[in-house]
């Protein structure tokens, strides 16, 4: 026997493994070809066409945010940002780094078959990462929508190893691809469940089971009609007082007087109104959200009369923060943010316009005005000095970007002052814009930050406008800013 001749057997390789797997994906395909698959035929082939380019996905979404609840809106935000990802990942790199050619059709009946089919290659599955992708975000933001998406998801999934078009590892491949997007974004821009106020400090607010006790004055301008149901379905013992913006003040008084909890339906000036009353007679607050932004209720993790009603009849409730402000013999209170500058001119712009043209269009338009205008800068003194600003922010609590979002609170106890100034300059547009897309900077030529529990400034032009928490007045001469820790009791669902 010649020594050059080797008999030893080889061992499978990663070659050998492939092909056995290959092997076995295309058995499991053609299994599913012979399948008959009850009541599918005239359901899973439009199915699979109605996801082409995402456009199930984004009917899906638009019908879970007119529900018009907040957590429904993040929900469909989120779970088309996860599709974004997922399909940005599939067209860039999934398809082109392994170019699997599609099954053979032959096995499929052919009124399975797509009347158009697909030209790209197999691996990964684009329709199963697309439809993984957006049930997963729904779900990370809301586990009860993504229970009423996840069967359609799945379904559009299993549609394409049904019409033919993929092997079931191009689906699995798919899908979990899609998962991972879900979880990307989520790093990216966490959910309301990851960064809600820690349940701190806990306070002591009286358990009203059926809502006897609690008066709720609401601001009909607003559209408190929905909410107002809801919440007496919650706390049917409740007293609800509807009225007009201009009875806000004397109606939360009266209700003051004869309440155990006094509670609000409203936007954030609404809510403002509600929490200097709250504060001069010691009453508890329950806040629903019936504004534009509601940025207090939700940095509050409070969302509908649903999560309401259940702190009310708990009694669940925490201590918060209030911001408060002098100048001269104006006094007043904030919950969420102060500001001087181009910002309080902006509101007022967009108080003019908003009953004509709608709330966001208008917020457009007062950008565009405000910032259009030939005007100069505020100029303030801080310990002695002449500041020119552009614009002042003081934030009640310390807030956070995340990621491209707006900023949140996630401690409504923490004892600061958020400040934050944009320096007066030429070209306040330019200015503006690069302190929002910086987000928080120690220093900056254009902007700065820092963290107080007060502040003074002196030297306030007579009829400068200062906004906070959504309402606008004139202030001059000198201007504190202090805080209130812990100040205020409000309901709120505990963990």
């Amino acid at each position: 026997m010649s020594p050059d001749v080797d008999l030893t057997v080889p061992k499978p390789g990663r070659h050998a493994l492939r092909d056995r797997l290959l092997a076995l994906d295309s058995r499991l395909f053609e299994i599913a070809a012979e399948r008959n698959w009850p009541f599918a035929e005239p359901v899973l082939p439009r199915l699979s066409r109605s996801a082409n380019h995402g456009v199930l996905w984004f009917a899906t979404a638009a019908a879970v945010a007119a529900t018009r609840t907040p957590r429904a809106r993040r929900a469909a935000a989120r779970g088309l940002a996860s599709l974004a990802v997922a399909s940005l990942t599939i067209n860039t790199l999934g398809k082109r780094s392994v170019r699997r050619p599609r099954p053979l059709l032959d096995p499929v009946p052919a009124v399975r078959h797509l009347k158009r089919q697909p030209i790209t290659t197999s691996f990964p599955s684009g329709h199963a990462a697309s439809a993984a992708a957006f049930a997963a975000g729904v779900a990370l933001e809301s586990p009860a929508w993504g229970a009423v998406v996840a069967p359609v998801a799945f379904s559009v999934a299993m549609s394409r190893v049904y019409t033919g078009v993929h092997f079931p590892s191009d689906v699995l491949a798919g899908a979990a691809l899609g998962v991972g997007a879900a979880f990307v974004v989520r790093g990216l821009v966490p959910t309301r469940a990851q960064t809600g106020p820690p349940p701190r400090p806990r306070a002591a607010a009286p358990a009203l089971p059926g809502g006897e006790g609690l008066v709720v004055v609401a601001n009909r301008a607003s559209g408190s009609a929905d909410r107002m149901r809801v919440l007496h379905r919650e706390l049917p013992e409740a007293e609800l007082v509807e009225c007009e913006p201009g009875q806000v003040k004397d109606e939360l008084e009266k209700a003051a007087l004869r309440a155990r909890a006094l509670g609000v339906c409203g936007g954030d000036g609404t809510v403002n109104a509600a929490a200097a009353t709250a504060l001069r007679h010691g009453l508890p607050l329950a806040v629903l959200p019936g504004g534009t932004l509601n940025h207090f209720a939700h940095d509050l993790s409070v969302e509908d009369g649903r999560s309401i009603g259940r702190a009310v009849r708990e009694g669940e409730a925490v201590r918060v923060d209030v911001g408060r402000f002098t100048s001269g013999d104006l006094e007043g209170v904030f919950l969420n943010t102060l500001s001087l500058g181009v910002y309080p001119e902006l509101v007022r712009e967009r108080e003019r316009w908003t009953h004509r043209i709608g709330a966001w269009p208008a917020e457009v338009l007062a950008v565009l005005r405000v910032l259009r205008t030939d005007r100069h800068p505020l100029q303030v003194e801080l310990r002695g000095e002449t500041h020119p600003l552009w614009l002042l922010f003081v934030g009640n609590c310390l807030y956070h970007r995340l990621a491209l979002t707006p900023g949140r609170r996630t401690d409504l106890a923490d004892g600061q002052l958020d400040v934050r100034v944009v320096h007066g300059g030429r070209h306040p547009a330019l200015r503006l814009l690069s302190a929002a897309l910086a987000g928080p900077l120690t220093r900056s030529p254009a902007h700065a930050e820092a963290r107080v529990s007060r502040l003074r400034l002196t030297g306030v032009a007579a009829g400068t406008p200062l906004a906070y928490d959504g309402e606008v007045t004139d202030v001059a001469g000198e201007l504190a800013v202090e805080k209130l820790p812990e100040a205020l009791t409000v309901y709120r669902p505990l963990p």
